[in-house]
């Protein structure tokens, strides 16, 4: 009976501690433990009936993040973080490694960033608390302020601040991708596999494509918060040649936007909606415009359509 008393006792002290605590602190709280904490998290994504099995590392090791993301069904596929490089290991091509500051494929890169930067797009709201992977959990939800992008909702750890759940949802509340723990274990040392990456060898960064052929589009219009992130030369998958391609983001939702000459490259044709992943494609003047990324259809047609050439 002790033990059961003192076991009740840690869960609801802190959770009194946390009261008043507003949705914003929580979720510094959290950005802070995804770049600071040494853990392992079991995870399962959920995606039109689908269900994906992965498994996260997060280590510090003589001061740098070093991280591993493992899917674990399907041909082999990981990649590997050490500081702001990235290295993509699958099995039917050779190793590469790019800059970036996270790894895509688990939760948003803003959620270990600089959370005020949200704010623009985004109202932070307190939710309820509910227990997941045995641990409680403090939900918040991310609503946006325009029909422009998709809302979230994500549970917190009430102990470490880390993300135990992760909600995409459409404007009236149907879930679109989840993205749940099913086992969080904190480590107090790096594990062996983060230790053997930091001494390993990874392939050199590839050099971005020359962009002596690019041309300067803009957009005459972008969603609040949304901003360009990068430009260059890319090509299609089954396609032999270049196209331009401008990647956008606003923290939370990414969106990829690919222009060719019109009937110069096979650029897909159908318009589509699923997994929260939209597609759109575009005729601005001469030019065949694609536009992907998880928000609504109507927000990716309207900046593909905002595109001119300076």
């Amino acid at each position: 009976m002790r033990v059961i008393l003192l076991v009740l006792a840690a869960l609801v002290f802190p959770a009194a501690a946390q009261e008043d605590m507003s949705a914003k602190t929580w979720l510094n709280n959290m950005s802070q433990a995804l770049r600071d904490k040494e853990f392992k998290a079991s995870l399962i994504q959920l995606q039109a009936g689908h269900v994906r099995p992965l498994v996260y590392l997060h280590g510090i090791v003589n001061g740098q993040e070093i991280a591993f993301l493992e899917y674990l069904n399907g041909p082999p596929k990981n990649a590997v973080r050490v500081g702001n490089t990235v290295t993509f290991i699958e099995h039917d091509q050779a190793p590469y490694s790019v800059v970036a500051g996270r790894l895509q494929g688990i939760w948003p890169a803003a959620f270990a960033g600089d959370i005020g930067a949200l704010e623009t797009s985004y109202q932070f709201i307190l939710g309820g608390r509910s227990r997941i992977a045995g641990r409680p959990g403090q939900m918040i939800r991310l609503l946006p302020y325009d029909n422009s992008r998709y809302g979230y909702q994500v549970w917190l750890d009430m102990e470490t601040y880390l993300p135990l759940r992760f909600d995409m949802l459409t404007e009236d509340r149907q879930l679109l991708e989840q993205l749940m723990v099913i086992e969080l274990l904190e480590l107090q040392e790096p594990p062996a596999l983060l230790l053997e990456a930091y001494k390993h060898e990874w392939p050199p960064v590839i050099d971005q494509a020359e962009r002596q052929e690019g041309q300067n589009w803009q957009f005459a219009w972008l969603p609040k918060g949304f901003s360009v992130l990068i430009r260059d030369h890319h090509r299609l998958i089954g396609s032999h040649e270049a196209v331009e391609y401008i990647g956008l983001s606003d923290g939370m939702a990414s969106i990829s936007v690919y222009v060719a000459r019109a009937g110069s490259s096979p650029l897909p044709e159908e318009l589509l909606t699923r997994n929260g992943l939209s597609l759109v494609t575009e005729k601005v003047g001469n030019a065949e415009v694609v536009a992907l990324g998880k928000v609504p259809m109507e927000t990716l047609s309207r900046i593909a359509k905002s595109l001119t050439l300076e």
